[in-house]
């Protein structure tokens, strides 16, 4: 079963912050596609589609370790 969900990301300025997102994102096991809604300065928003279950803290982590902070849903 496939799953999509949306995350409110901030501390994004470029595109190489949106390239590390999407590395971290997509090791993850069962991630299937990540797209970055950059908005440099703000919130952006990452929707990720996978084909496992995929917790919340789980992408957390990913986007923490890439230097960024999940900050909710939008």
């Amino acid at each position: 079963m496939t799953t999509t969900a949306s995350y409110s990301v901030t501390g994004m300025t470029c595109g190489h912050c949106v390239a590390a997102i999407t590395e971290e994102l997509t090791a993850l096991p069962g991630v299937e596609n990540v797209h970055v809604q950059l908005v440099p300065g703000a919130v952006s928003v990452v929707t990720v589609t996978s084909g496992a279950p995929l917790t919340d803290d789980v992408v957390r982590e990913a986007v923490d370790e890439a230097g960024y902070e999940v900050t909710g849903r939008p």
